[in-house]
């Protein structure tokens, strides 16, 4: 089993999104025992290296493919390499190294950002007078709400892109369909991470 292969093919699973678990976890643990270095300890220096790293592989490919936000993310760095050398084949970045980080507002997300902000300003502004916790923490949770509702959005959204991604898959849609898809997802993944930095910056404050 080639140590080159991507994660989903070293687990003889399709590049879908929606993965059985149930499924993922009997193949891991008979992969496992396969390369377990146990059952290499008389054999030649190279056999045990390759089945450690085999192991190490193995539980790398794992630990991305049993979460849902890694899976993604992995995928896209895929299908993004193999876009750009034109072929199917999975991209050299196979740790999951991959999609690109937030730098700047998405535009989907900026009426939120802005009213955000502002209210930030506001609170570190009340703060610096004296406000009481009390009043700065229901400011803060009221501002939270529409990242929330706009989290939430984002999840339904991933969701329904990525079952339409696996149906894609099954019916071998054209190449066309599938970058489109993929481009909303790698969309709603960058504004998923945005919102995530959002929220992040409010429990700071919160905890201020």
């Amino acid at each position: 089993m080639a140590r080159s292969a991507d994660f989903f093919s070293f687990l003889g699973l399709p590049r879908k999104l929606n993965l059985d678990m149930a499924d993922l976890e009997q193949r891991y643990r008979a992969l496992s025992r396969q390369f377990h270095p146990d059952y290499f300890y008389n054999a030649p220096a190279a056999e045990r290296r390759a089945s450690l790293e085999q192991s190490s592989y193995l539980n790398d490919a794992y630990r991305t493919l049993r979460d849902p936000i890694r899976r993604l993310e992995y995928l896209l760095t895929l299908e993004e390499g193999a876009a750009e050398r034109g072929e199917g084949a999975p991209a050299k970045r196979d740790r999951g190294a991959g999609a690109p980080g937030v730098n700047k507002v998405p535009p989907a997300l900026l009426e939120e950002v802005f009213a955000l902000n502002e209210e930030l300003d506001e609170v570190r502004e009340m703060r610096a007078g004296g406000a009481p916790a009390d009043q700065l923490k229901g400011r803060l949770e009221r501002a939270r709400l529409p990242i929330d509702a706009k989290r939430a959005d984002h999840e339904a959204e991933l969701q329904e892109l990525s079952t339409r991604w696996d149906a894609a898959l099954d019916r071998g849609a054209p190449d066309e369909e599938r970058r489109a898809i993929l481009q909303s997802l790698r969309e709603r993944f960058l504004e998923r991470n945005y919102i995530a930095n959002l929220l992040a910056g409010i429990e700071r404050e919160l905890s201020l």
